[in-house]
Order: C-alpha cells, then sequence, then structure tokens
C-alpha cells in the first residue's frame, strides 16, 4: 500500500471517528439543552425550586402538566374541604395561588380557574394520592422530606388565608381532615 492510500485511508478514518464523535457530542448538548427547558417548565407549572427533585422529575419524564397538577390538587382540595366554595374563599385561593406562582395565562392557572368554579370529580384527590405514593418511591429520603413539607406548606397556607378572622390563621376541622389525608400520601 502507498503512503498516499495510507495516508487517505488513515484521513477517512479519522473523519469517521470524529464525525461520530461529534454527533454524540452533538446529542449529549441536545439532551442537556432539552433536560434543562423540561426543568424550566416544570419549576413554572410546580413552583420547586430544588434542583435535585426538578431534575429526578425530569428524568421520569413527567409533564409540566402532570406537575401543576400534582401541585394544584392538594389547594382545590382545600378550597372544596367544606364542599362549598364561596367568593370569599376562592378570591383567597387566587391570591394564594398568585403568591406561589399560578399565574394567568399559565395553564395550571386556567386548571386552577376551572376547579374553582366546578368541584372537581370526587376521585381527584384518590388518584392524586396513588400518583405521589408511587413518585415519591422514587426519591431519596431527602426529597421525600423537601417534597412532602412543601405541598403539606402550600396546602397549609391556603387553608389559613381563605379561613379566620379576616383570612388569617384558622384550618377548619374539614380542612385539617384534607392536610392529615395529603399527609398520608406519603412514606413516614
Amino acid at each position: 500500500m502507498s503512503d498516499r492510500n495510507l495516508g487517505d485511508t488513515r484521513v477517512a478514518l479519522e473523519e469517521a471517528f470524529f464525525a461520530r464523535e461529534n454527533e454524540k457530542l452533538r446529542q449529549q448538548l441536545r439532551d442537556l439543552d432539552t433536560t434543562k427547558r423540561k426543568k424550566e417548565a416544570l419549576a413554572a407549572a410546580s413552583g420547586i425550586t430544588n434542583d435535585t427533585v426538578l431534575e429526578k422529575l425530569a428524568a421520569l419524564n413527567i409533564s409540566s402538566e402532570t406537575v401543576a397538577a400534582l401541585a394544584l390538587v392538594p389547594l382545590i382540595a382545600i378550597a372544596w374541604a367544606d364542599g362549598s366554595l364561596d367568593d370569599k374563599e376562592r378570591a383567597a385561593m387566587f391570591v394564594k395561588a398568585q403568591e406561589e406562582g399560578v399565574t394567568q395565562g399559565d395553564v395550571s392557572h386556567d386548571l386552577f380557574e376551572r376547579w374553582l368554579s366546578e368541584r372537581p370529580p370526587a376521585n381527584l384527590l384518590g388518584m392524586w394520592k396513588d400518583y405521589v405514593r408511587a413518585l415519591v418511591e422514587t426519591m431519596s429520603a431527602e426529597d421525600r422530606r423537601f417534597f412532602k413539607g412543601r405541598v403539606l406548606d402550600r396546602a397549609r397556607g391556603v387553608a389559613e388565608s381563605a379561613g379566620g378572622f379576616l383570612g388569617i390563621g384558622t384550618v377548619s376541622a374539614a380542612e385539617q381532615k384534607v392536610l392529615d389525608e395529603l399527609a398520608s400520601a406519603f412514606p413516614d
């Protein structure tokens, strides 16, 4: 084999190798970008800021719509705890939801608004609990504690904002029952 043929073969081999490696690198960059966008969407939908939790949710291919439902179901369950929702409670719920990152124009806001107008199906909380039980099995103990704390803190905040004197501080027995039911979705 001549030096020229050997050189041409070497160049072809190098080009093939680097083309394959470049494609791997391009794919890795696309995957990183996709993961980053998923995490941003999940954070926007849920209010979760813990990067580890967001990364795990993204890795599980959980959509921002699913996370929005995960975040909103406890709030809605608290809102409907006593079986009805008056204008004062509805207004307090919108204020609290906005404080929690649910903003007008988002899919989560539209869903939230509909659930405040029409009571959601009776089995919604049960489905939420089943999903959360399965989800937390994939999490570390620390991530489970963080997630549980976030869910229960938000729900308690809604309960406190909708009741009491001037909407401050009282959680009704019906709301406490829902809080206890929410907590039951998380293993101790």
